[in-house]
């Protein structure tokens, strides 16, 4: 039992979801909640991980740090997406057993379902069809994930439950053009190519000093800048974004995905979700709203709240990734957790976050 002078490490704390997790159980009360940032501890080293394990010896471990990006970098950096995760997961989850963690929450993510699972997805989908391509080594990392930790539970009696959110969007997002996810891409996208409709190249290279691109320097001229944004399909009167625009998402609010992340360490053991059968499986939890969007809704949502004035194009040459992947969330719902931000509200928070917090590539 966790009392709020417990010490709960956050691995990731300074992540979209991990920092999230932090001020949560911080406005809860826990005041003892400890994080390390990379260059503190790299948690692809097995050595120093357990060197701080065996230093700091923590109660409970919230497990959010992860090697991630969108499908460009998917496709591209295969290799780091599955060597990088399970050197963490082997590492964090490893040591939490090794000095005697009872509790742990270990974060996912739905791309472990099948390319072809049934919608909305229930977590018995897992394992019965082959995986999108385009992001199975990461979703094969995950699952390696899940499973150590359903695995020490069944032979060991610890109490580690993975749980897999939907796609995540929020304060500390990633908007960095060649490696971020489909919403914050979509609204640095989409403010550039507002700014350039309006001429305000003093506003873009302030946008592009705080978060580079390759080709980017401050001796850019405007042809230059025209010429780095549009590889990313960024004009002054359209914006061409990848794929077809049918693909149905589901996102979540990641301040939501923390507060379902803390209700599950604090209210749910594993006895609440092994079930009864002999074969013990798909013990993980999945969080999300239920709903879901076309990307080009998405993407029109997103055109409004910026208020960029031209055309959205869709490149069909580029990959489109799974067609859909709603969240079956009876489960969670039954654990006693609901969403409470809906999507227009998040994009309008999320964006004047962008604008008021000037995030830096370090982010």
């Amino acid at each position: 039992m966790l009392t709020k002078d417990s010490k709960i490490y956050v691995a990731g704390h300074r992540g979209l979801v991990g920092s999230a997790i932090k001020r949560n159980l911080e406005k809860r009360g826990f005041t003892n909640v400890i994080g390390r940032t990379h260059a503190e501890l790299d948690l692809l080293d097995p050595v120093a991980v357990r060197e701080f394990f065996d230093r700091e010896r923590p109660d409970a471990v919230v497990l959010a740090a992860a090697h991630v990006g969108g499908i460009m970098a998917n496709s591209r950096y295969r290799a780091d997406f599955i060597y990088q995760n399970l050197q963490i997961q082997q590492n964090v989850i490893g040591e939490a057993w090794r000095h005697g963690v009872k509790k742990l929450v270990f974060l996912g993510s739905t791309c472990i379902y099948p390319r072809e699972a049934p919608q909305p997805i229930p977590e018995d989908a897992l394992l019965t069809s082959p995986l999108e391509y385009t992001n199975e080594p990461y979703a094969i990392a995950k699952i390696a994930g899940m499973k150590l930790c359903e695995s020490l539970n069944l032979q060991y009696g610890t109490d580690y439950i993975a749980v897999m959110p939907t796609n995540l969007y929020g304060p500390g997002d990633n908007f960095h053009l060649e490696n971020s996810h489909v919403l914050p891409a979509m609204i640095r996208k989409m403010h550039l190519a507002r700014l350039l409709s309006e001429g305000r190249y003093d506003l873009i290279r302030e946008d592009l000093g705080r978060l580079p691109v390759t080709g980017y320097t401050a001796d850019s001229t405007d042809a230059d800048i025209d010429a780095i944004l549009a590889r990313f399909g960024i004009y002054a009167d359209r914006l061409e974004l990848w794929g077809t625009g049918t693909p149905l998402r589901e996102f979540l609010w990641s301040e939501d995905m923390a507060d379902a992340t803390v209700h599950v360490m604090l209210n749910v053991s594993f006895n609440d979700v092994k079930g009864d059968s002999p074969e013990v499986r798909n013990t993980h939890i999945n969080i999300g709203t239920g709903k879901e969007l076309h990307i080009a809704e998405l993407a029109a949502l997103i055109k409004d709240e910026v208020g960029f004035p031209g055309e959205i194009r869709w490149d069909a040459t580029k990959p489109d990734g799974t067609m859909r992947k709603l969240c079956d969330v009876s489960k969670i719902h039954s654990l006693g957790w609901h969403h409470t931000v809906e999507l227009k509200d998040g994009i309008a928070r999320l964006y004047r976050w962008y604008l008021t917090e000037k995030p830096g590539h370090c982010r």
